[in-house]
């Protein structure tokens, strides 16, 4: 159509036509890559989804029961499902002390999860408020949830979490406690980064500020440095925050976004920051966003626009992220959500 335009109109010169073809190349809609589809392990327990039933099977036998909630195409769901779930140490050890159920948050499946509660597979998943995936619950013998982790977490971090609930440490003391006193210390060294403004005072950043926790125990702190820090796209977002690192283990005297005098251990402990690295991010003080798991560069980007462009004072970030994915996908951008 636009080559028989270019004739119709070639007495008026050749620029048209270069317009014409110009706005046809823009009007190409963008795609989503890097969504990896995948199934979850045969092992998986084959459940009527009475979870209330499933649970005292699993004390019958001295296990726990564990609900993956899991979306369609998530890489991060087939990442934590290859390397934790589908590979050795983990997978014995799973099978051998959890009765593991898969859960889809987009699915229709009837759960009856107690006397009081049935609804489907999506309904749980709203309820329990799930907003990241993979979501995982652990249950005691009393259906009730007793950790959760959301997001990926690496093999080594992961695996403390199990021997975490297999030894019923809830009933002793906090996860993050068990973390700390578990974890190898030397598994990462700090990298210094031209990103990182150097500050105690943390009351005294204006704009956006985003906190970013790290510690020997770090087994994520690499890939965060090489696969998405290094990121031009994630830079440009970064651009309107001040970026501070602490170190989870010291106990050097800073002053908190509030005012208050603390240190990077106390002040992590005091915003339950269980992951790492773990990232707050603060707007006018208030903090409007937490990573409590790693994300893929368009995701991680992504979130730190959604606080410093103000978005979070008007909309949930699932909001957010389907307008921003179609307003991207309009413009012909193609989105990677993948590593």
């Amino acid at each position: 159509m636009y080559k028989i335009l270019c004739k119709l109109v070639f007495g008026l010169g050749l620029s048209l036509c270069f317009v014409l073809l110009s706005n046809a190349a823009t009007e190409k809609r963008g795609e989503i890559s890097g969504g990896v589809v995948h199934v979850a392990p045969d092992w998986f327990k084959e459940s009527f989804l009475e979870i209330q039933d499933d649970v005292d099977e699993a004390t019958e036998e001295n296990k726990h029961v564990i609900l993956f909630f899991q979306l369609n195409g998530c890489p991060y769901c087939d990442r934590m499902l290859t390397e934790s779930f589908r590979a050795e140490p983990l997978m014995t050890y799973i099978q051998e002390h959890f009765d593991t159920i898969a859960i889809n948050v987009g699915g229709d499946r009837e759960i009856i999860f107690n006397e009081e509660i049935t609804v489907i597979e999506k309904e749980l998943a709203e309820m329990l408020k799930v907003r990241a995936t993979p979501a995982i619950l652990f249950l005691n013998s009393e259906n009730k949830s007793v950790v959760r982790v959301n997001g990926y977490r690496s093999p080594e971090r992961f695996e403390q979490v199990l021997h975490y609930v297999k030894e019923k440490g809830y009933e002793q003391g906090t996860l993050a406690d068990y973390l700390d006193k578990n974890l190898q210390k030397d598994v990462y060294t700090l990298r210094e980064n031209p990103l990182f403004t150097q500050t105690a005072d943390l009351s005294a950043v204006e704009g956006p500020l985003a906190i970013l926790f790290e510690d020997g125990s770090c087994y994520d702190c690499n890939e965060l440095y090489d696969s998405i820090l290094s990121r031009d796209e994630v830079q440009a977002e970064l651009n309107a925050f001040t970026l501070v690192r602490l170190d989870a283990d010291s106990d050097e005297d800073i002053i908190d976004v509030d005012g208050t005098k603390t240190t990077p251990r106390a002040m992590a402990s005091k915003y339950e920051m269980i992951y790492r690295p773990g990232i707050l991010l603060f707007d006018d003080k208030t903090l409007a966003r937490r990573y409590d798991s790693l994300l893929f560069p368009h995701h991680f980007k992504e979130g730190f626009r959604y606080v410093s462009g103000g978005y979070y004072k008007t909309q949930d970030y699932g909001d957010y992220s389907e307008a921003r994915t179609e307003e991207l996908l309009a413009q012909g951008v193609n989105i990677d959500l993948g590593r």
